[in-house]
Parts: structure tokens; sequence; C-alpha cells
């Protein structure tokens, strides 16, 4: 008898035996009553994400990013074109789109090939961190990254100039192996600078301070994806190295707390942030996701009145978030970049202190358009997650916290690792941040701009409704500088122009103080 025979006989036994076990067992109501069949229910769930990703929606349809974002991405990670032909695929007229306004005489390329006025974060600090670039690597772990995931960023990185975020998960050889700037992410755990009992281990966060790389700290007091819950990596992708990095056990799931157990309070918490900066050289920030305003408005507020606080304050969009997250927080905490960036950067210009603070938003950023838009309402650089692990070779298979990432970036499994090669995915980390650098400064001198720190809410407009347009001055308002209220109406009108600029020079704003107390005294 031909062996196909004894083959085909043995594929009809495993389903018989298949059909008969789903017409016993319970657990499955689906394939109980349709064996065999059934089972095609679950594969077509399992892999829906590529199927609509591929085959059934349109470039526009698809979140967290859509086709043609991620296309984009792709492309200026190798290097290629990424123009786009026969006109925009957008609804230009629908609610929530904005529009930059171009000046008749843009810059030329050659007055402007680049940013010319880099960045300088805490300048009053002994090791202020001056940018190479007006984005950066948003925070992402390892452990919630691979390590091939963390080299290749960290190598692009390095080769391009921007920094890298740690993430909260700790400094591993694997951030610091591209020899660039790197910032170090102090979460509620306190991993990598944790004593035995999870305390803050300061002899070693002085140590990681004093190395050259390291150029900011950042204290996590909240993260996008789950504002007000702690972060969560599976044990499964506890392994021995990311356990000795964070100073767990092996294997069991690592659960962050929500908050820090240090501070409970606004006073509090800037009494950590001024400790550490005692601690290190370099400056240190705080991340947020935006709830009450009152919040910023109080950070402010201490600014000016004590001059006391953190040296930037890295804004967290709700939408914001590479990690694993319950979707109710997912969904519904928090504000949006957009009005968490407005609500910061008012609230330290209403207490005359803008000029002493970097503003850095995070929040669904993948082209430079995004990136001026951000910068527009308030923000001085920021921070990009997803776009770059799009750079890398990221699907949006939507599986990060499965530990079964088909293309090695989110995922401990060796074996899933093998397609991801740092040293050939560094340069298409490094094409990519040139890329979005070059498409913000597009966008710059195509408003007659030198520098995207001259970007103001007056260069674009948004669409509230259908048919009406406000300008984003106009729609979001500056706020006054500060003390205005206590200054005679002649100095009110002198510095009325001065108040509505995006950056009030230092100068400026001691004059109008200085305006005021004269007021006050007569």
């Amino acid at each position: 008898m031909p062996a196909w025979i004894f083959l085909a006989l043995g594929v009809v036994v495993v389903l018989a035996a298949i059909a008969a076990w789903d017409v016993i067992q319970t657990k499955h109501a689906i394939v109980r009553v349709y064996p065999l069949i059934g089972h095609a229910r679950y594969l077509l769930e399992k892999v829906g994400p590529e199927l609509r990703q591929y085959i059934v929606t349109d470039d526009l349809a698809e979140r967290p990013y859509y086709r043609a974002q991620r296309s984009w991405a792709y492309r200026a990670a190798k290097g290629v074109d990424a123009a786009v032909g026969f006109g925009t695929q957008q609804d230009l007229g629908q609610p929530g789109q904005y529009h930059f306004l171009p000046s008749p005489f843009p810059v030329l390329h050659s007055e402007a090939p680049s940013d010319p006025q880099p960045h300088v974060i805490g300048p009053h600090r002994p090791r202020p961190f001056v940018t190479r670039s007006r984005i950066g690597i948003a925070p992402m772990s390892f452990g919630a990254l691979s390590e091939a995931a963390v080299r290749a960023l960290a190598l692009g990185a390095g080769e391009a100039g921007v920094a890298i975020n740690t993430g909260e998960g700790g400094l591993s050889p694997h951030h610091l192996s591209g020899g660039g700037d790197v910032i170090f992410q102090i979460g509620p755990a306190k991993y990598g600078v944790r004593t035995p009992e999870g305390e803050l281990d300061w002899d070693r966060l002085r140590a990681i301070g004093l190395n050259p790389q390291i150029v900011a700290i950042e204290i996590k007091v909240g993260q996008g994806a789950k504002p007000g819950k702690g972060g969560i990596l599976p044990g499964a992708k506890v392994t021995p190295e990311i356990a000795a990095i964070r100073g767990i056990p092996v294997g069991e799931a690592s659960l962050s707390p929500n908050r820090f157990s240090d501070f409970n309070s606004l006073a509090e918490l800037v009494d950590f942030v001024e400790r550490v900066k005692e601690a290190v050289p370099v400056p240190v920030g705080v991340k947020i996701v935006v709830g009450d305003d009152a919040f910023a408005n109080d950070l402010a507020r201490t600014l000016a009145e004590d001059g006391r606080g953190p040296d930037y304050v890295s804004v967290d969009g709700a939408e914001g978030g590479t990690g694993a997250a319950p979707m109710s927080l997912t969904d519904h905490m928090g504000l949006p970049l957009q009005d968490a960036l407005i609500a910061v950067d008012d609230a330290y210009r209403r207490w005359g202190v803008r000029d002493r603070v970097t503003l850095i938003g995070a929040g669904r950023i993948v082209s430079g358009a995004e990136a001026a838009y951000a910068l527009a309402l308030g923000a001085d650089m920021v921070n990009i997650g997803r776009g770059f692990l799009f750079s890398i070779g990221c699907i949006q298979a939507l599986r990060c916290h499965t530990n079964e990432c088909p293309t090695g970036v989110a995922t401990q499994s060796a074996w899933r690792q093998r397609g991801l090669v740092p040293n050939d995915k560094r340069s298409r980390v490094a094409n990519y941040a040139r890329a979005v650098d070059e498409d913000l400064m597009v966008v710059t001198r195509s408003l007659g701009l030198r520098t995207p720190g001259d970007l103001t809410r007056d260069h674009l407009e948004v669409v509230v409704a259908v048919g009406k347009r406000m300008r984003g001055s106009d729609l979001y308002p500056y706020p006054p500088l500060a003390l205005q209220a206590m200054v005679a109406p002649e100095v009110v009108a002198r510095f009325a122009t001065a108040s509505q600029e995006p950056k009030p020079a230092a100068g400026a704003v001691i004059e109008v103080v200085a305006f005021a107390t004269e007021s006050v005294a007569g």
C-alpha cells in the first residue's frame, strides 16, 4: 500500500480524535457545537490584526497608527523617497485637523539647512544637557523591549545624535552600547538604583549620574499608557540579565508600584527632585500625565516663588504608551498630548518662568509635521517611541505584552530576536531620526522660520467645525505674564505684545516684575 495512504489515514485519525475531544470538552462552547470547524474562529482571531493591516482596512483607518504613518516611517528608515503622490488622503475639513500657515517667503534651505539653535536643558546645572536634536527616543525599558531592539536603538541614536531614554527598567549595557546621550529614568520601583528593601540607593544613583553618557535623570511620576498604574513585566520576560539589572527575582512578574512611596504631594515631589539634583550634576526632570491643571500650575508657581523644581517636564499624552496596560486606563485616563501641552505651557507662562524650564512632549508622534504641531503648542522637544520601533521592524502586531512579538522587538524569546540584527537596524534608526529632523525643518522653513524653537500657536489653524477654522493662538490664547494684574495699565499695555510671545525673554520677565514691584510700592 502506498505511503501516502498511510499518511492520509493518520491525518483522518488525528482529526477524528480532535473532533471527538471537541464534542466532549466543556470549556469552549463554539468547538463543542462545531467540532473542528470551530477552531477556525480562534485562528482568525489570532491573525485578525495582520489581516486588517494588509487586506481589510484603508490607509487611514487603523489605530493606533494607520498604514500611511507606518509606511512613511518604514520608507524614512530605509532611506528611500518618502514622498506621496496624487495628493493628500486626509479629509482636510474634518474637525480636529490642523493646518500650518505657510509664509509667502519661505526660508531657503541654504539659509537654514538644519536647526541652528540646539536646545539646552538645565543651563544652570553643573553639567547642562546641550541637545543635538529636537527629538529623542521615548522611554522604553529593556525587558519590555528585547536586547536586540535596545542595542539597535542605542547604536542608531548614537549615530544620529539623538538621546535615548532607558525607561523605568534600569540602565543596561545595551543602552550605552551606542556611545551616545542616555537619559536615565527612575520609576516607582527604582529599578537599577534600588536597595534590597526597595529604597533608593543614593550611592548607585550618584555613580550613574557621573557616567559621561548620562545627560539627565528623569523621575517618572506618570505614564501615558497607564497613568495611576505601575509598570508590568510578565515573568516570562524576566531573564537572569533583566533580573540582575532591575534587582528582582528571575522569572517572576515585575510589578512596579503605581506611585513613589517617597512622596505623596507636590511639596514632597519638589523636595525629592531637589535631593536628586543635589546628588547628580546633570539636569533632573519629571515625566507626568496631566489631569487637573492645578498640578501644573502649582509646579510652575513653586519655581516662580522658590526657585525649586525640575529642570524639564516630560508631558506624556494619554495616547502614548508602548507597554501593556488596562484598557480602562489606556482609553479614558489622562489628557491627550495637545491639551496637556497647552496646560503645562500656559502654567509656566502664567508665572513668568517659561524660559526656565524645558517641555518635552510625547504621544503618537511619527513625522516632522506632528513634531512641529507639538512644538507650536508649547513643547521645546518631542519624544518618539513607536515611530522608532517601526524603524527597526515593528509591524504593529499588538502583541507587545505577550512575549510573542513576531519581529523580535518586544520579546525575550531568543528565537524571535534572531530576525532583528542590531548592526543592520542601526542605520535605519539613524535614517529615521534624520528624516524626522529634516521633515521638521521642512515645515519650519515653509513657515518662514529658521529654527523649530520659533514655532508658535500663531503658525497654525485648527478646524473646529465643518467650514470653521480658528487660529491656534485664538483657540488656545497665551496667558498674560506673571503679576500682570498688579501692574499699572500703561505697563500692561507696554508688555501686552511681549506676553504673547512663545518664549518671553528673561530680561522682559525681570522688567515686568520690576515694574510690578514699583507699582505695589507706589
